[in-house]
């Protein structure tokens, strides 16, 4: 069997905690099917940069990591991934910064990877590079003599063709990607805005089987939905930590509903606007006071960015407004938390919460919609409120569906998810169950990786 080089900006080794993302455990996953190695920065900060690795094994991944110097990390991280491409691709083009020494420090930090990545990787390995952070790796490994398949995955949006075009150098990055032999999208939505763009702004032929070729270049594109482990979500979700929460959490709510929302700290959530959602609900509904609350967990992100800062002033002062008007000597509408729990807490709060509200403005995927259907107890399963423009929306299709953007639509949701009959309630969850065990983390990795193998490696690039 082929080795598995994963190449992402950041390497999060297993945790005895569970406090990961769920990228970082769908890539465990993946490395744990294979022999392999997963490559990326390690966060830390170094004043020269030398390309040394550390390279260590847990729980049966082999991680190899390296530090970037302030001006790459400033650059690089800070400034073009997430202050250039990250609102770009998340349709906020208002927020978006454009500055040659971001695009400078971007190119840079991806040829470092290359060359430091390149002497782990062995003919027969193949290469899957992750996200928007390493957008033109596959370029600069093929300028270096890789051969090796190469596949790329975008969990994030990929933006309409006229929202991309405000990049200055759209074209040429876009370019880059024709180095790779697969590339991965969630949604069917975001794999056509590509073939979109790539056809009509780059003069790509598109032939059958997904396959785009560029000159004498040619790449497949796929959508391949990321799942996570639900299996053993679910038995999590049963497990002594996750039953001591819910039983926790039962006790704090004092027979009030709760609905729950767990988001890291990011203008893309929708955070401002489920509050307002929210505080719209209450103002409607003065009969269901009492009768619930909202707790929100929002784990800062980065916080040297100043979008990051402004939302969680924001929040501050939408929560403090909300409980203001609305609290009561005996009861607190909104309880905001802002820091992350392992996990296992975090399955029995999913299983506590008689509604789940994941409301993104615009998300990739988004796996907290999943790992919440995952921890509901089947006789007695919590209500699914989920975004339109959420990835998991396609799949989820049984989750009351809102707009984000309308308070009005997120009110109404919250009554119907409130009064919904136990009947309902167990035909939509099964119905998503069905799904989320289906297409799971194994079937999402088997699914790319197969196709990887099934394409021929392009040579590289003189």
């Amino acid at each position: 069997m082929s080795r598995l080089i994963v190449i992402s900006n950041r390497v999060s080794a297993p945790s005895t905690n569970g406090a990961q993302g769920g990228l970082a455990v769908a890539l465990q996953a993946a490395l744990r099917e294979y022999r392999g190695i997963w490559f990326g920065w390690s966060g830390e900060r170094t004043d020269e940069f030398t390309g040394a690795l550390n390279v260590q094994r847990t729980e049966g991944v082999t991680t190899a990591t390296i530090d970037l110097e302030d001006q790459d990390i400033e650059e690089y991280y800070n400034g073009y991934a997430n202050r250039t491409l990250w609102p770009l691709f998340h349709y906020r083009v208002d927020l978006a910064e454009y500055e040659r020494g971001f695009a400078g420090g971007y190119q840079r930090v991806n040829e470092r990877f290359a060359e430091t990545v390149l002497p782990l990787i062995e003919p027969d390995d193949i290469v899957w590079v992750q996200d928007y952070h390493l957008v033109p790796l596959g370029q600069e490994l093929r300028r270096r003599g890789c051969a090796n398949r190469l596949g790329f995955f975008l969990h994030i949006p990929w933006p309409p063709r006229r929202l991309l075009n405000t990049l200055p150098e759209a074209e040429t990055l876009v370019q880059t990607m024709f180095a790779y032999d697969l590339i991965g999208f969630h949604t069917q939505e975001w794999l056509q805005a590509f073939i979109d763009f790539v056809v009509n702004d780059l003069g790509a032929v598109e032939e059958e089987g997904g396959v785009l070729r560029l000159g004498d270049r040619s790449v497949r594109a796929i959508a391949c939905p990321i799942g996570i482990e639900a299996r053993e979500f679910a038995e999590m979700a049963r497990g002594p930590v996750a039953q001591a929460t819910c039983v926790q959490m039962k006790e704090s709510a004092n027979e009030r509903a709760m609905i729950v929302g767990v988001d890291r700290l990011d203008y893309s959530k929708g955070l401002e606007e489920r509050f307002l959602g929210y505080e719209r609900f209450l103002d409607d509904h003065p009969e269901v006071h009492k009768r619930l609350f909202l707790l929100q967990i929002a784990p800062p992100s980065r916080g040297s960015v100043e979008t990051y800062q402004k939302i969680r002033t924001s929040l501050e002062g939408l929560s403090g407004r909300i409980n203001g008007a609305f609290a009561d000597l005996d009861w607190v509408p909104l309880r905001y938390v802002n820091h992350g729990y392992p996990r296992d807490v975090l399955a029995g709060v999913y299983r506590s919460a008689q509604i789940g509200l994941v409301t993104p403005m615009r998300d990739g995927m988004n796996l907290v919609a999943k790992e919440y259907v995952a921890a509901q107890d089947p006789e007695n399963p919590g209500v699914l409120i989920l975004s339109r423009f959420a990835g998991a929306a396609e799949q989820l299709a049984d989750a009351l569906l809102v707009n984000p953007h309308s308070a009005e639509e997120l009110a109404d949701a919250l009554l119907r998810a409130l009064h919904m009959k136990l009947d309902e309630r167990k035909r939509r969850w099964r119905a998503m169950m069905d799904v989320v065990e289906r297409e799971d983390v194994l079937w999402w990795r088997q699914s790319f990786t197969d196709a990887l193998l099934e394409a021929a490696p392009e040579a590289a690039i003189a």
